[in-house]
């Protein structure tokens, strides 16, 4: 995977530099690729100085390459000094796990911001997945918004490899700093049900201290699984703003119990635009955040 990868970054690269700039990137790739590490250091930051500082701009058949050297990968957002430091970073010899997980923990520690942004996005390239998962709670846990969302957002990293307690810790902090959850990679596949309790509670802590209740909150409250949230969607269905509701009948949807069910049957209009994909979690998002 890791040489498709590296493929297909060069090629998007290459069509979008100069000749100056396209050697410097090849000279660089290949002295690190040969186990130069000082290179790699120095020519990481300097990206932002060599390499134009425009979005990567990738054409619908080049995100569908992405997706198909690796599943899950979404570069649709990223920049071209994003692309070519990713490409510095898997032209790091991966013959040993210690010694390529020390490389990336000193681009950690010297990163600033945008450098922190490249490095967490990549997460699903990088060899030996299960040895970032610490790594990534750092991302989680930082008060930089922008690194936060470079792993929470877009990164099917957190959905394969977090356990349940920082998956849940990821999602529940996304609703905290009010990032949305429609990036989030993997919500449906990850819901569990301390998640669920753990969000119905911060829901009631929300009412109680009269504070709204972010609708897409009501996306990861499985009913099903957590019987005690049907009273909170039944609240949020009679109470509710506009959006609030349709984010509630959106839950509803596929769930089996008899709780949503009567739930279901009680909002007959709104489970129907739900049904016939007038309402969705997409049209939420917009709703909410454009």
């Amino acid at each position: 995977m890791a040489t498709q990868v590296q493929d297909c970054l060069q090629e998007w690269i290459r069509s979008r530099v100069d000749e100056s700039v396209g050697s410097w990137i090849d000279e660089t790739t290949q002295k690190i690729a040969a186990g130069e590490s000082k290179p790699l250091y120095l020519r990481f930051g300097l990206a932002a100085r060599k390499v134009p500082k425009s979005d990567l701009n990738l054409k619908e058949q080049e995100l569908a390459a992405a997706e198909a050297v690796r599943p899950g990968w979404r570069p649709a957002n990223w920049s071209l000094i994003d692309a070519v430091r990713t490409l510095f970073v898997l032209s790091i010899p991966a013959d040993e796990e210690s010694r390529y997980v020390a490389t990336l923990d000193r681009l950690f520690a010297a990163g600033e911001v945008h450098e922190l942004v490249a490095l967490y996005q990549a997460l699903p390239l990088y060899p030996f997945p299960t040895a970032h998962v610490n790594r990534t709670g750092e991302g989680i846990r930082t008060n930089m918004r922008s690194v936060f969302c470079s792993v929470a957002h877009d990164n099917v990293y957190p959905s394969e490899q977090l356990p349940e307690g920082l998956w849940n810790q990821m999602v529940l902090k996304c609703l905290f700093v009010e990032a949305s959850l429609f990036p989030v990679v993997g919500l449906e596949q990850r819901n569990n049900v301390t998640l669920s309790q753990m969000l119905s509670d911060y829901a009631h802590e929300r009412w109680a201290a009269k504070r709204t209740v972010h609708p897409e909150l009501w996306r990861c409250v499985d009913i099903d699984r957590y019987e005690p949230a049907a009273a909170d969607l039944e609240r949020v269905l009679s109470e509710g703003n506009n959006v609030e509701k349709q984010a509630a009948a959106l839950t509803l949807k596929d769930k089996s119990s008899s709780a949503a069910e009567k739930l279901r049957k009680a909002n007959p209009e709104l489970m129907a635009r739900v049904n016939s994909g007038e309402v969705t979690w997409e049209t939420v998002y917009h709703q909410l955040f454009e």
